[in-house]
């Protein structure tokens, strides 16, 4: 059976073409460049990465069909700890997938009388109780003693990692893991996740790095970090709480407004979501807020709410339907707060809310945390952001970035936030868009970066000896450097004169420079060359600022090597790489050599993050 094959059948058969060609594309990448050539003697991790709610489900399954062709027999498909999220997992596989022993958690039996005589897909829930019973079934039944185990780890950031490696300790979650990819004679463990921070900060020697990432690119229809969160400016489906008196009515008003445009164009849903704190108070106190503004409509249906209904009804244009007249917007609107079809849903961890409950009609979405990884909302068109974080984490407000999808309609998103939020997400998605662009260029070596006070993930996953943080706007130069050759080094810098100040270059010149060098430990040069990477893989035209000086009489091993007026130059450059290089007359120090010592300053305000890989 050519699994692959039957799958995109499938895909294409309901009307799905483009995503057909999409998953095509994807497993087939993959499948050539990383599992056509797997030994089936060695034990590999690989990360999917695809931006949040992206469509990531059905490039997994795409590339589990093309390994299912390729000789893999056993497939674990990973999904977080939730019961519901596992239960829906496993009936898409079942729908989706042909050719396959589908196998639940309490499917023990069926996987072992199937005797891999169908590739099987077992699909769990990263939960202790059930990772320990399946590494026992796995070991007891000797199948894998001889055989290859795909493991697809769905959300991989979440909860996979060792939380306790700074304690010496393996997490059990961590640990079962560990213990079913290698108890198989060989296994190719595919991390799939929209916010690759964490697994980017693990090391090699940890077993969770990446030994490849592929990238997938979003659908035409996809509204993402770029929609909402642009570089130029600001866009219109963007609304400053700050500038509101009364901004839980606008958000309301504007819900009905756009409620009414979806429902009488033949829509099933319309969803808005407040996502204001992890507090369970909060969450009452909006809710209750959120009823009490339907109220005011109710009662000044025929007034101000019609007036107010209409300014929202004027500031948007959907590009899916056509727009309706105002009366029609209005008399939907009046008759969905007349008949009290409009439901106020609290997600948190003291409710239980099911899908189907937002699943259709008006409703109004409270919650925190829960409104995080694998839930998505049908019809989401309305958000109002407030949750703040004394230590935010760039993958976990990423995660919570519920408006990312393809059934919007971006003629009536609107979100409703902070304006210092705003900037939060803003500089996230820079960096996402970074790590794209890294990953499409071939770097193997993915660095990240962020505005100081935003961390890229939460700290007990990354390994504190090995994690290292490098702050923009200080000056690092080695103690105890040399040059492969002064002579060429001297050749390279001899256009830039002692006499101008600085000049502008490219960062690649930059680079060659420092290729010349050869560092003492404390100067962590690779860091820093990666780091130009990182910043030319984005702006391929990136430009810095050299500044050259001869003959400085600079003793080896003090505290500082620059002039304070070359000091004092280089800090004026806020926003550039700024090198300095010092040739050294040599008599104090430096070997007896006069010999070209590097100064770099990178742009201010940034926190770079470098993986160091090294013996305990």
């Amino acid at each position: 059976m050519q699994y692959l094959k039957t799958y995109l059948k499938n895909i294409t058969d309901r009307g799905n073409v483009k995503l057909a060609e999409s998953i095509s594309k994807t497993a087939n990448d993959v499948g050539n460049k990383h599992i056509k050539n797997f030994s089936f003697t060695s034990h590999e991790i690989g990360l999917l990465f695809g931006n949040v709610q992206s469509g990531k489900t059905g490039q997994m399954f795409g590339i589990m069909c093309k390994a299912a062709d390729l000789g893999f027999p056993v497939f674990i498909l990973l999904t977080t700890d939730n019961v519901v999220l596992q239960q829906q997992t496993l009936d898409r596989v079942k729908s989706d997938l042909d050719g396959f022993c589908i196998c639940g958690e309490n499917d023990a039996r069926l996987f072992t009388d199937n005797s891999l005589i169908e590739p099987a897909i077992i699909v769990l829930k990263k939960n202790v109780r059930i990772l320990k019973l399946w590494a026992n079934i796995l070991n007891s039944t000797g199948f894998m003693k001889g055989n290859p185990l795909f493991v697809i780890d769905d959300e991989a950031d979440a909860a996979s990692l060792n939380t306790l490696i700074n304690s010496d300790r393996q997490s059990s979650i961590n640990k079962y893991l560990d213990i079913i990819k290698n108890g198989a004679s060989s296994s190719l463990y595919l991390q799939v996740t929209g916010t690759p921070q964490a697994i980017f900060l693990q090391t090699i020697a940890s077993g969770w790095h990446p030994y490849f990432t592929y990238y997938f690119q979003p659908g035409d229809a996809y509204l993402g970090g770029d929609f909402f969160f642009p570089v130029s400016k600001v866009p219109d489906c963007i609304s400053f709480l700050g500038t509101m008196k009364k901004p839980t009515r606008n958000v309301v008003i504007r819900h009905m407004a756009v409620t009414a445009q979806i429902l009488a164009s033949g829509g099933k849903v319309s969803n808005c979501l407040f996502h204001p704190s992890v507090r369970v108070a909060a969450h009452k106190r909006y809710a209750d807020e959120i009823s009490k503004e339907l109220s005011w409509c109710r009662e000044n249906l025929n007034g101000d709410f019609k007036a107010e209904l209409e300014v929202q009804y004027n500031s948007f244009n959907p590009t899916k339907t056509e727009k309706l007249s105002y009366d029609t917007i209005y008399s939907v609107a009046a008759g969905l707060l007349s008949e009290s079809h409009i439901k106020i849903l609290v997600m948190n961890g003291k409710s239980d809310i099911d899908s189907s409950d937002y699943s259709e009609g008006c409703n109004f979405i409270v919650g925190g945390n829960t409104l995080g990884r694998g839930v998505t909302f049908p019809g989401l068109q309305t958000i109002y952001y407030t949750r703040t974080s004394k230590k935010p984490q760039a993958d976990t407000m990423w995660q919570h970035s519920r408006m990312f999808g393809y059934d919007r309609d971006p003629g009536m998103m609107m979100i409703f936030i902070e304006e210092n939020l705003y900037k939060l997400f803003a500089d996230i998605n820079a960096t996402n868009n970074s790590i794209i662009a890294q990953i499409e260029r071939g770097i193997d070596d993915i660095k990240l970066y962020y505005p100081n006070g935003l961390n890229p993930t939460r700290k007990n996953v990354l390994d504190n000896d090995h994690v290292e943080i490098i702050p923009g706007g200080t000056n690092y130069y080695p103690f105890y450097p040399d040059n492969d050759s002064i002579e060429e080094l001297s050749k390279l810098l001899e256009p830039f004169s002692d006499t101008k100040p600085y000049y502008q270059v490219s960062l690649r010149f930059i680079k060659e420079t420092l290729a010349h060098i050869i560092p003492s430990p404390d100067f962590k040069l690779q860091a820093f060359q990666s780091i130009l990477d990182t910043i030319l893989a984005e702006q391929p035209t990136a430009q810095g600022i050299l500044i050259a000086r001869r003959g400085r009489n600079v003793a080896q091993g003090t505290g500082a090597l620059l002039s304070p007026n070359d000091w004092q130059l280089g800090t004026s450059f806020t926003d550039k790489v700024v090198l300095t290089m010092y040739q050294v007359t040599g008599t104090k120090g430096w070997n007896g050599k006069q010999i070209w010592v590097p100064n770099i300053k990178l742009p201010d305000g940034i926190t770079y993050y470098n993986v160091i890989e090294k013996e305990n």
